[in-house]
């Protein structure tokens, strides 16, 4: 039997029970307003696309582990001991000049914990989950993120057995950075597949 069954409950539905428990529980005097939120924040922004991040600047930079990656990526990640329930079957779904990849679940919201943290709120909301897959080119354009027409739009639908995970291009003008500094411009939604690593530009110069 699966570990993760789907459509038990609408995402939405869970997200109003939380905040129903939540606000009981700032009623009570047991939480402080907005403490939770900037846990999810943390989880969702820093700390667990970290994770995500060290890979792909690790694969910018060392071709061996970039073919290790992309032959036997479960084995690649769990070089730096990313696997788990939820990220024991990944697929690696590689951006190129010609192919742009996103990644969602149809069914609930089933995504690379150990990889990319908490997933955002978007990601499970039934317009993300139904329209990315019928419109994805509308979508991502909502996301500011315009992928040119003659680019190939891949849709990877996540279920119990396998999880994605998008390898973004690396962004131009990071010739000679270290693995350090390129994990600074891995966005979460860039290993989603809704966003694109950030420029050198926009690190104001700190990692130049």
């Amino acid at each position: 039997m699966s570990d993760h069954t789907h459509g038990t409950m609408p995402p939405d539905a869970l997200a109003l029970r939380a905040r129903a428990v939540e606000q009981l529980m700032i009623e009570k005097g047991l939480l402080r307003e907005g403490a939770v939120d900037a846990l999810v924040e943390i989880f969702e922004h820093e700390l667990g696309p970290r994770n995500g991040a060290k890979i792909v600047a690790r694969a910018w930079t060392d071709p061996d582990y970039l073919a290790r990656l992309r032959t036997d990526t479960n084995n690649a990640l769990q070089e730096y001991g990313f696997s788990g329930m939820e990220g024991s079957h990944i697929v690696l779904c590689e951006n190129t000049p010609e192919i742009h990849n996103v990644i969602v679940c149809t069914l609930c919201s089933c995504y690379p914990w150990p990889l990319l943290g908490l997933p955002p709120m978007w990601y499970k909301t039934a317009a993300y989950r139904s329209r990315i897959v019928i419109e994805p080119r509308a979508v991502l354009a909502e996301f500011k993120t315009d992928i040119p027409k003659d680019v190939e739009l891949r849709v990877w639908d996540s279920n119990a057995e396998l999880r994605y995970f998008v390898l973004p291009m690396r962004p131009a003008g990071t010739e000679g950075w270290s693995a350090e500094q390129l994990e600074k411009l891995v966005t979460r939604n860039s290993m989603i597949g809704t966003g694109l690593p950030l420029a050198p530009q926009d690190l104001d110069g700190e990692a130049s």
